[in-house]
């Protein structure tokens, strides 16, 4: 594979500011500009990491780690940045607690196990058919973005820059999931999805989108 190729796959997609909806609703003060900075605040992460790596010749991280740890690193980027430029949120500071950002000063020690008082942070490579663990009443962001996989080599996908492809947020209800259970002997992780009228909800209020998906 060419140097070059590879070298420029390490500079992610800037982000387009004509893209962002600064009619969306967002809530506990949360605006479009610190959602912004956050995901410039990841561009520049992943960029440097990268270009880091390709000097010393080892793949991106994106062709590194798996998939499901990747996106969680890009939601857990996102959700630890927002309160960098957002004074009303913060992140939850109970271990495994729910949601990830919740109202400053709303709880003792800003650390709650669980609340629908909130919102919840997601990354995905897909466009739909998001996934929690529980149906629930919160306010739901999720970043989607496009990469590569560490599979692509092997399946013949070109080296191409990571770039956020659409945020979308929505406040859910128990309604607009649908779970997914598991039986008696499956190890499968139980998880409940989006279903269409919650995705209608997400897709209507959008933050941001590129001009070409």
């Amino acid at each position: 594979m060419s140097t070059e190729i590879e070298m420029n796959a390490c500079r992610p997609h800037p982000l387009e500011p004509a893209g962002f909806n600064t009619s969306a609703l967002l809530p506990y003060g949360l605006k479009c500009d610190h959602i912004m900075q956050a995901m410039n605040d990841f561009l520049e992460f992943i960029g440097f990491i990268n270009q880091q790596l390709h000097t010393r010749e080892i793949k991106r991280l994106e062709s590194m780690l798996m998939p499901a740890n990747f996106s969680s690193m890009v939601g857990e980027f996102i959700k630890m940045n927002i309160p960098r430029y957002c004074s009303s949120l913060t992140n939850n500071k109970y271990h495994n607690g729910h949601p990830d950002l919740i109202p400053t000063n709303l709880f003792p020690g800003d650390a709650v196990q669980h609340s629908n008082e909130g919102i919840e942070i997601k990354a995905s490579r897909y466009l739909r058919g998001w996934q929690g663990h529980n149906p629930e009443e919160i306010w739901l962001i999720i970043f989607i973005f496009d990469c590569n996989r560490p599979s692509d080599v092997q399946t013949g996908i070109r080296p191409k820059p990571f770039r956020f492809l659409k945020v979308v947020g929505a406040k859910l209800e128990e309604k607009d999931w649908t779970f997914a259970g598991r039986s008696s002997t499956s190890r499968r992780t139980i998880t409940a999805s989006v279903n269409d009228s919650g995705y209608q909800k997400m897709i209507s209020n959008w933050i941001y989108e590129a001009s070409t998906l």
